[in-house]
């Protein structure tokens, strides 16, 4: 004889959980109403039983007929009919008329139910915590008598509610401890007993998997609170129904099912099936590239491109980590090349390289020919670089930044005055630090060459730009004297009037200046705002024609 309880799934709930059979009626509980009154009665009542009595109660209604005295909700022994010796069971007897047996509680989560079938036969846990009678239990005692089943559960929210079923049997282990009867339903909430479709089961999951998303990667992260039924290991969801992953538009094999907008690549990478509108393609012909391998990456499998090289697998373009790269790689052509520094996170972007000259290999990052392209620009725009490769531009700090962490570099700044003669200054090493420091000039190396030190005092000075104001002078803002962005602040002459140079502005009855170079100002001005490059040239200057600015490794 035997009776089966289907599973309680009790892990949100914050109060007990009973099972409870009483004189052929099952109940469950909320405990927390009443374990303030629970008293174990286990020490005097059942030794009474044990040595005195040749026959044990059948079950916790028998406790109590037995015996009128006997009303204390605790642990008894009882003996059912057939059963091969007596065992412990939890009476409760503060609901009702008592009488009511104890088979599962769940209180918390200390407890785990996930069991082998041996477990769940004999049982485990405690009496007075989380529990299971055991199957083997449940079915003499509900094949002794007709027993009524009722469940009381409490939810975290704090509400509680009821079911019970008049008629609850289970069968016995040859059965598989089959549930045999239920009988009619009563409560107060609209519970009943309900069978998942095939191949569900029931649950609480925070992800149903789906022929769609077979892996569950577009799953939500927040945790579903309520139990339904949920599809069965080994089942995809699809139209509302769990099917056999072989049923899936986009299955490939055994354990393998392609994502809505996927694929999957052979172990060898000699073909790839894609997944569009649950239709499943293959392309036979997929190979990879010269200069690609076929690897697993972050599990996924597919021709990945060689360092050095960007591009999906089958097609492999090499990426130079800057000018001097693609130089010594053969390439010896001015004109704009694609670049990927280390440490970038991003694409690969165009640079200007001039290649035949001064040794080739240099990487600009400034020019000006012009005054066509707008240089009084906010930070953002000098963050991440404006103009054209191919014309007047400001590559942007952040790519020169990383370009700059990548070597020992050498920095070059050709100019033409406006008496059209060329000029240069050279510097042994140039390097800026990142966003955090406001492209801070990390290192500026000794000066060569006849156009003059421009770069005097910009070490250890942070980018400005006139909406974000990094110069040091409190009296002004230097990029909006100046009319560009750069590594303005010469401290010394926040306060310092000048004679009438053309690279100073006026300050009430003072003439002061920010910087000896200013190669992002205003082109064909004859002020402060002007283009300009180490003012002790004076007049000659001023209002440069040309000016480029570039790199290559020491």
């Amino acid at each position: 004889m035997a009776l089966l309880l289907g599973r309680l799934i009790a892990r949100d709930l914050k109060k007990f959980l009973f099972v409870i059979i009483v004189n052929g009626v099952f109940a469950q509980t909320n405990g927390s109403e009443h374990n303030n009154h629970i008293t174990t009665g286990a020490d005097s009542v059942s030794a009474y039983f044990y040595y005195q009595r040749l026959k044990y109660p059948r079950d916790c209604t028998e406790v109590q007929n037995n015996c009128s005295t006997i009303d204390a909700t605790g642990v008894y022994l009882i003996q059912p009919v057939g059963y091969r010796e007596p065992f412990e069971v939890f009476c409760y007897n503060e609901l009702n008329d008592g009488g009511w047996m104890v088979i599962q509680r769940r209180f918390d989560n200390s407890l785990d139910f996930n069991r082998t079938w041996k477990e769940y036969k004999y049982g485990f846990g405690f009496h007075h915590r989380d529990m299971w009678l055991g199957n083997e239990k449940i079915s003499y005692l509900t094949n002794q008598a007709k027993y009524e089943l009722r469940v009381d559960i409490g939810l975290s929210s704090g509400s509680s509610f009821y079911v019970k079923y008049d008629s609850f049997r289970i069968s016995d282990e040859w059965s598989q401890y089959a549930l045999a009867s239920v009988g009619t339903y009563d409560g107060n909430v609209g519970l009943q007993v309900k069978y998942c479709p095939e191949n569900m089961i029931y649950g609480t999951s925070t992800c149903q998997v789906t022929c769609a998303d077979p892996d569950g990667r577009n799953c939500e992260e927040t945790h579903n609170e309520n139990d339904t039924c949920i599809c069965a290991d080994g089942f995809l969801m699809k139209s509302g129904t769990c099917v056999d992953p072989s049923q899936c538009g986009c299955f490939v094999m055994e354990g393998i099912v392609v994502p809505e907008g996927g694929f999957y690549v052979s172990e060898d990478c000699s073909e790839k099936y894609t997944c569009n509108n649950d239709q499943l393609t293959s392309n036979t012909n997929y190979a990879c590239n010269a200069n690609a391998t076929c690897a697993v990456r972050e599990g996924v499998r597919q021709c990945y491109c060689n360092e050095k090289y960007k591009g999906d697998g089958e097609t492999c373009s090499i990426v130079y980590k800057d000018c001097y790269d693609a130089y010594l790689a053969g390439q010896t052509q001015d004109g704009v090349y694609t670049i990927l520094p280390r440490e970038w996170s991003g694409s690969p972007f165009n640079v200007s390289c001039v290649m035949a000259s001064y040794g080739g290999g240099w990487t600009v990052f400034q020019r000006r020919n012009g005054g066509s392209t707008n240089f009084y620009r906010d930070w953002e725009s000098y963050k991440n670089g404006f103009g054209s490769s191919g014309g007047d531009f400001w590559l942007g700090n952040e790519k020169l930044h990383f370009i700059t962490q990548q070597a020992d570099y050498t920095l070059r700044v050709d100019i033409v005055t406006q008496n059209n003669l060329p000029k240069y200054a050279e510097y042994a090493s140039f390097r800026i630090n990142g966003y955090v420091t406001n492209y801070q000039v990390d290192s500026v190396g000794s000066y060569s060459g006849n156009a003059g030190n421009g770069m005097i005092s910009t070490t250890g000075r942070s980018f400005s730009t006139f909406d974000r104001d990094n110069d040091g002078c409190g009296r002004y803002n230097c990029a909006q004297q100046h009319n560009g962005g750069w590594w303005y602040g010469v401290q010394a002459w926040c306060e310092t009037c000048w004679p009438n140079y053309c690279p100073n502005f006026l300050v009430g009855n003072c003439r002061t200046a920010c910087s000896h170079g200013n190669p992002n100002g205003a082109y064909n001005v004859t002020s402060g705002k002007s283009l300009f490059w180490y003012h002790y040239f004076h007049d000659s200057q001023c209002n440069l024609n040309f000016i480029e600015m570039k790199l290559r490794p020491s």
